[in-house]
Protein backbone atom coordinates (compact mmCIF):
# COMPACT_ATOMS: atom_id res chain seq x y z
CA UNK A 1 0.00 0.00 0.00
CA UNK A 2 2.77 2.08 0.66
CA UNK A 3 4.55 1.45 -2.03
CA UNK A 4 1.28 2.38 -4.56
CA UNK A 5 0.74 5.45 -2.93
CA UNK A 6 5.08 6.69 -3.29
CA UNK A 7 4.32 5.70 -6.91
CA UNK A 8 1.07 7.80 -7.57
CA UNK A 9 2.57 10.67 -5.57
CA UNK A 10 5.52 10.66 -7.73
CA UNK A 11 3.80 10.29 -11.00
CA UNK A 12 1.62 13.54 -10.18
CA UNK A 13 4.82 15.02 -9.47
CA UNK A 14 6.25 14.39 -12.91
CA UNK A 15 2.89 14.97 -14.62
CA UNK A 16 2.73 18.69 -12.81
CA UNK A 17 6.51 19.63 -13.65
CA UNK A 18 6.00 18.49 -17.12
CA UNK A 19 2.99 20.71 -17.60
CA UNK A 20 4.43 23.41 -16.34
CA UNK A 21 7.63 22.95 -18.40
CA UNK A 22 5.38 22.50 -21.46
CA UNK A 23 3.46 25.33 -21.31
CA UNK A 24 2.23 28.12 -24.31
CA UNK A 25 4.16 31.27 -23.36
CA UNK A 26 1.30 32.52 -25.94
CA UNK A 27 -1.35 32.02 -23.24
CA UNK A 28 0.58 34.62 -20.78
CA UNK A 29 -0.77 38.31 -20.75
CA UNK A 30 0.15 40.50 -23.06
CA UNK A 31 1.22 43.76 -20.83
CA UNK A 32 4.17 45.72 -20.92
CA UNK A 33 6.85 45.28 -17.81
CA UNK A 34 9.62 42.81 -18.67
CA UNK A 35 12.16 45.34 -20.19
CA UNK A 36 14.26 42.44 -21.89
CA UNK A 37 12.65 42.94 -25.14
CA UNK A 38 13.83 40.43 -28.29
CA UNK A 39 16.48 39.70 -26.11
CA UNK A 40 18.01 36.54 -26.85
CA UNK A 41 20.48 33.54 -24.56
CA UNK A 42 24.08 33.89 -27.06
CA UNK A 43 24.35 30.30 -25.69
CA UNK A 44 21.01 28.39 -26.80
CA UNK A 45 19.38 31.28 -28.82
CA UNK A 46 16.31 31.26 -26.39
CA UNK A 47 14.33 33.71 -25.58
CA UNK A 48 15.38 35.42 -22.20
CA UNK A 49 11.84 36.99 -21.54
CA UNK A 50 8.79 35.29 -20.35
CA UNK A 51 6.60 37.19 -23.23
CA UNK A 52 9.26 38.62 -25.86
CA UNK A 53 8.85 41.59 -27.75
CA UNK A 54 6.95 43.22 -24.94
CA UNK A 55 8.13 46.87 -24.34
CA UNK A 56 9.36 47.73 -21.06
CA UNK A 57 6.78 49.92 -19.07
CA UNK A 58 7.82 53.72 -19.07
CA UNK A 59 6.76 56.93 -19.98
CA UNK A 60 3.53 58.02 -18.25
CA UNK A 61 1.18 54.69 -18.72
CA UNK A 62 3.71 53.14 -16.43
CA UNK A 63 3.56 56.60 -13.93
CA UNK A 64 -0.27 56.89 -14.03
CA UNK A 65 -0.63 52.74 -13.76
CA UNK A 66 1.47 52.92 -10.45
CA UNK A 67 -0.12 56.17 -9.19
CA UNK A 68 -3.78 54.44 -9.77
CA UNK A 69 -2.64 50.88 -8.52
CA UNK A 70 -3.75 51.03 -4.74
CA UNK A 71 -6.15 53.61 -4.92
CA UNK A 72 -8.79 51.17 -3.21
CA UNK A 73 -7.31 50.44 -1.34
CA UNK A 74 -5.12 53.18 0.67
CA UNK A 75 -7.59 55.52 0.58
CA UNK A 76 -9.94 56.83 3.70
CA UNK A 77 -13.81 57.02 3.36
CA UNK A 78 -15.40 57.83 6.38
CA UNK A 79 -19.17 57.44 6.97
CA UNK A 80 -20.95 60.89 7.45
CA UNK A 81 -21.41 61.77 10.89
CA UNK A 82 -24.49 63.53 12.12
CA UNK A 83 -23.12 65.29 15.03
CA UNK A 84 -20.74 66.65 13.38
CA UNK A 85 -23.54 68.87 10.75
CA UNK A 86 -23.71 71.23 13.13
CA UNK A 87 -20.11 72.35 13.65
CA UNK A 88 -19.50 75.66 12.84
CA UNK A 89 -15.64 76.24 13.95
CA UNK A 90 -13.51 73.81 15.80
CA UNK A 91 -10.76 75.41 17.74
CA UNK A 92 -9.00 72.61 18.75
CA UNK A 93 -7.65 70.38 21.31
CA UNK A 94 -9.84 71.06 24.93
CA UNK A 95 -11.99 73.62 23.72
CA UNK A 96 -15.28 72.85 22.70
CA UNK A 97 -16.25 73.77 19.12
CA UNK A 98 -18.99 76.25 18.19
CA UNK A 99 -21.87 74.54 16.94
CA UNK A 100 -24.92 75.63 15.13
CA UNK A 101 -28.34 75.91 17.00
CA UNK A 102 -28.88 76.05 20.87
CA UNK A 103 -25.80 77.40 23.52
CA UNK A 104 -25.56 75.24 25.83
CA UNK A 105 -23.60 75.83 28.45
CA UNK A 106 -22.02 72.95 30.48
CA UNK A 107 -21.73 73.72 34.04
CA UNK A 108 -19.20 72.47 36.54
CA UNK A 109 -20.72 69.86 38.88
CA UNK A 110 -19.60 71.09 42.30
CA UNK A 111 -20.11 75.21 42.75
CA UNK A 112 -18.71 75.32 46.03
CA UNK A 113 -17.12 73.14 48.53
CA UNK A 114 -17.89 72.42 51.74
CA UNK A 115 -16.07 74.65 54.61
CA UNK A 116 -14.44 73.28 57.45
CA UNK A 117 -12.67 75.10 60.39
CA UNK A 118 -9.09 74.91 60.91
CA UNK A 119 -9.35 74.92 64.67
CA UNK A 120 -11.66 72.47 65.75
CA UNK A 121 -13.72 73.35 69.05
Amino acid sequence: MKTSLIIWISSFIVALVTSVALANPDMLPKHPGYPMGKSVDPVKGQPLANDPGQTNASGENALAGSATFDDAHSSQQFSINQNDQRLLQKPGAGILPTVQGPNIKIEPPVKEATKINASPQ
